[in-house]
Parts: structure tokens; sequence; C-alpha cells
């Protein structure tokens, strides 16, 4: 993995998307530090490090994919910034998305873009961030259920809470992250 892309990433993260206060967690848990990963997921220079080096990574062979995709709304911006860049690298990879409810009409599926892949693909499940790892077993689940085969969870911040033991103990996958919540906390902001 480019270490300068990725020291990069980590100081958009931090100037773009890391907040302390008082937060209430997607888990339930409380925090004093929150991040809004969607205001680097969305940013060009953000999304560009992060289809860059999600896409170094499958094309690295450590983990073998023939898709990826995660939960919408955060894993969304992520899927696309990876599959772009895999394209244009040659080393395409086609996203999913991964409903959090069925549409209720048209083909009412969970899995978007199931066209693309073939059925049983090994899909690498996306994460912006990681804290208990719900949002990931929640789209491994419904991966699963749709015939595919998760092969392990990226995510863009490990909040180091945990998230990586519950993936391995409970479904045998590794957790690959891109910046830890301590990279990001020992960098002091800039303007």
């Amino acid at each position: 993995m480019d270490e300068a892309k990725r020291s990069r990433l980590i100081e958009v993260i931090r100037k773009l998307s890391y907040k302390e206060g008082d937060f209430t967690l997607a888990s339930g848990k409380t925090s004093k530090f929150y991040i809004d990963l969607k205001a680097t997921t969305l940013h060009p220079e953000g999304a560009t490090l992060i289809g860059e080096l999600g896409a170094q990574l499958l094309q690295s062979g450590l983990i073998k994919a023939d898709a990826i995709g995660g939960l919408t709304l955060g894993a969304d911006p992520i899927a696309t910034a990876i599959s772009v860049v895999s394209f244009q690298i040659g080393f395409p990879i086609p996203s999913l998305i991964v409903r959090k409810e069925s549409k209720g009409h048209g083909t009412d599926q969970f899995v978007e873009g199931k066209s693309n892949v073939s059925p049983g693909a090994r899909v690498l499940v996306l994460e912006d961030v990681i804290t208990t790892g719900g949002s990931s077993i929640d789209a491994i689940l419904k991966l699963k259920k749709e015939g595919f085969e998760p092969v392990g969870v990226l995510t863009v911040v490990d909040r180091q809470s945990g998230g990586a033991d519950r993936l391995k103990s409970e479904f045998g996958l590794n957790l690959y992250s891109l910046a830890s919540i301590e990279e990001i906390q020992s960098l002091s902001i800039t303007s």
C-alpha cells in the first residue's frame, strides 16, 4: 500500500471528518469523538485516495475478491471510488450496494448490482468507519443470503473498539483498514 497516499488520507480525514464532543454512535455507544467520514468520502481528494488505496489492496492479491460493496449509505461512495480506480488501472472490480431494507417494489432485492457479478462471487465488504462491526455484519448476512461469499472487510477508519475481533470470531473474516483512530488522533489539525 502506498504509504504516502495513506498518510495523506489520514491528514484529510483529520481535517475534514474528525470531530470532538459528545456523540452517540450507530452501535449505541457514546463517544467523545466522531468521524463524519462522508465529508472525506464525498470530497474529491478523499474519494480519490480511498479509491487508489482500495484498488491497490485488491490488485496486490492480499484479498481475493470478485466484487466490493457494503451497507448503504456509508459504503456507497467507497465502493464507487474503488471500482472506478480499479477500472482505470486495468483491474476492474464491480461494486454492489447492500440495502438496509428491500425496496418493496421492482425487483425487491437487498443487493443492487448483482447482474455485474457471477452467482457465488467473492465479495470484499466495505465499511466507512467500524466500531463494533454491526453494519458490516448486517451486510455480510445479507450478502450470504443472496448467495455471495464475503471474504473480508475493508474499512477506511478502524475505531479499534472490537470490530476486528468480532468479525474474526463470528465469521472468520479479517478486517483491513486504511487508517486507525490512533493514527488520526495523533495528528494535529492545521489549516
